[in-house]
């Protein structure tokens, strides 16, 4: 990359992994961005806003808020710089403006890169189809650290949509989370979401595929956020030389 790569909310923790899993690549770091008063990691050039970060790099990585993903998708399409988005929580609006921006720029965007990750939702699809929904009841658990602002998570929401896909069916259609008091019997063909917050976990999902003679779970447990951070860097390098698109990480693994 002749400019390199530039951070958003890189004085946040995903922010500090990234600024050295992009060292660890050998790439050019040109600096980044974050809220007033967050201090940048040492020795790291902290750019006074997204447009000025957009025109100094080949490509921002960011993990922030989805407050941000309006405004920085119309910045980094204008500027043509390359994205890679894993900010979760993003309402339909958010996720329009990324796909508009994709028409113009590389974007990459993931509710996950981990590889792991990404191999159990192409799983998840796959069992989607195989299981059918009058035999076998889809229901996701996940459960992450008490500072955890959405719920359910992207990546829980992106097992989910797998399932659907794997099903012909549209998730938000078939949605049931938050059972309380007196709710009745279970509707076929729901896929169910819980999520759980406490303590310091980094991420724990389970799709669990309800029989009536046998259950299938689907599991994986993320020990540290480097897994997110060393594959959003990847992803990062990929873009390198792509058209304008909206792109997965299952794109930059080569299964897409």
């Amino acid at each position: 990359m002749e400019k390199g790569i530039g951070i958003a909310g890189i004085g946040g923790r995903m922010g500090r992994l990234l600024v050295e899993e992009v060292a660890a690549a050998g790439a050019k770091l040109v600096g980044g961005i974050d809220r007033p008063g967050v201090a940048a990691p040492a020795g790291v050039v902290l750019f006074a806003d997204i447009a000025a970060l957009a025109a100094a790099c080949d490509v921002v990585l960011e993990f922030t808020h989805a407050s941000t993903a309006i405004p920085h998708a119309r910045v980094l399409a204008a500027a043509g710089t390359a994205w890679v988005l894993g900010t979760t929580g993003l309402a339909p609006a958010d996720e329009a403006a990324v796909a508009e921006a994709a028409k113009s720029t590389v974007v990459v965007h993931a509710a996950n890169f981990s590889p792991g990750v990404n191999l159990v939702l192409a799983l998840a699809e796959r069992m989607g189809a195989a299981l059918p929904a009058e035999q076998y009841d889809a229901e996701i658990m996940e459960m992450h650290h008490r500072q955890k602002v959405d719920a359910p998570s992207g990546t829980a929401v992106a097992m989910g949509r797998a399932v659907a896909k794997g099903r012909g069916v549209n998730l938000e259609e078939l949605t049931e989370s938050g059972r309380d008091g007196h709710t009745g019997a279970r509707r076929t063909g729901v896929i169910g979401f819980a999520a759980m917050r406490g303590g310091q976990v980094v991420g724990e999902h389970t799709l669990l595929f309800a029989g009536a003679t046998e259950h299938i779970a689907l599991t994986h447990r993320a020990f540290d956020r480097r897994a997110y951070a060393s594959g959003a860097v990847r992803a990062a390098l990929w873009t390198e030389g792509r058209k304008p698109g909206l792109y997965s990480m299952m794109d930059v693994l080569g299964m897409g």
